[in-house]
């Protein structure tokens, strides 16, 4: 197709469009709707992620070490730990760290500031705090430190008092469950509703199509070609999928500033207005570019039956 007839099939789209207002119109107000869901999918899926994250951090197992563990031991052991696949982050809090943060935690308490000023010694010892990469993980990891000579000392005793992973097991498997359950579920409504968004979006085009059939009959009597008779109505459609895009964009704005703050208070300040001007240009490309493709593809398979081809 030459360039000259692109010009003159996109004016011959933009004026139909014009032209059949209330056609148009409903086109518009359909693909609104379908566009409303995907983008409603993508906030969705991107909060649910944001609280999944959210759940994962704060889990994590942590490896008590012995009085006797010598810090240069205990770093050669995070050292080690850190070369698995499966660690996200070690973190390391010596005896007097943890002495200090305990004192934090209960400077509210004069009893147990006053019990531990009786002690001669700090009872607290060195911690590791370690995060995996996925709950189901913690599991390899604490057998992994169970393993012979991974936690051994240079004069070849044992450095590692206890792992909490056991006493934390239950939970950490419910949240391993839970998050699969929940990626799951949201992947397969997602799934749903975009074919409904879909399969709404095309019979609207179909209707939509079917009054300019006779139309499309006669430019097929004079000779048209398939891709000339095609054009128009893909060009409308494809106006049809931007004016929709461009008024969901806009809505979203109001609509995520009034439910922004009502996830910040019960989601640990994850607020949706802020994701939404962050990632803007991820999601305007997103909407506009399904809005695009559901105009153009519906448009050009509701014209196709009447070609007859």
């Amino acid at each position: 197709m030459t360039w000259v007839n692109i010009k003159r099939v996109s004016k011959a789209g933009f004026v139909s469009f014009l032209r059949n207002g209330m056609t148009s119109l409903s086109a518009v107000l359909v693909m609104f709707i379908s566009l409303f869901i995907i983008t409603s999918l993508v906030l969705s899926s991107a909060l649910s992620s944001s609280i999944i994250n959210m759940l994962k951090d704060k889990v994590d197992i942590n490896v008590y070490f012995k009085s006797n563990a010598t810090e240069e031991d205990i770093l050669a052991l995070k050292e080690k730990i850190e070369l698995l696949p499966e660690v996200r982050e070690a973190t390391y809090v010596s005896s007097e760290e943890s002495l200090a943060n305990f004192k934090e935690r209960h400077k509210d308490n004069s009893l147990i500031l006053s019990s531990l000023d009786q002690l001669k010694d700090n009872p607290l010892g060195a911690v590791l705090s370690i995060k995996a990469k996925e709950p189901s993980q913690y599991e390899g990891i604490a057998k992994f430190l169970e393993e012979d000579g991974v936690s051994i000392s240079a004069d070849g005793s044992g450095i590692i008092d206890k792992i909490n992973f056991y006493q934390n097991k239950l939970v950490i498997d419910r949240l391993t469950r839970l998050i699969s359950a929940t990626e799951k579920v949201g992947f397969s409504i997602s799934l749903v509703f975009a074919l409904i968004a879909i399969i709404v979006t095309l019979n609207t085009m179909q209707l939509a199509i079917y009054t300019a059939r006779e139309e499309i009959s006669v430019m097929r009597l004079v000779g048209a070609g398939n891709w000339y008779i095609r054009g128009p109505f893909i060009v409308s459609g494809v106006m049809a999928g931007l004016i929709a895009s461009v008024l969901v964009l806009v809505i979203f704005y109001p609509i995520t500033a009034w439910v922004g703050g009502k996830t910040a208070d019960f989601l640990a300040g994850i607020n949706l207005l802020n994701y939404y001007t962050a990632n803007f240009l991820q999601i305007a490309a997103i909407t506009i570019g399904s809005g695009i493709l559901l105009g153009a593809v519906s448009a050009l398979l509701s014209v196709r039956r009447y070609l007859h081809i």
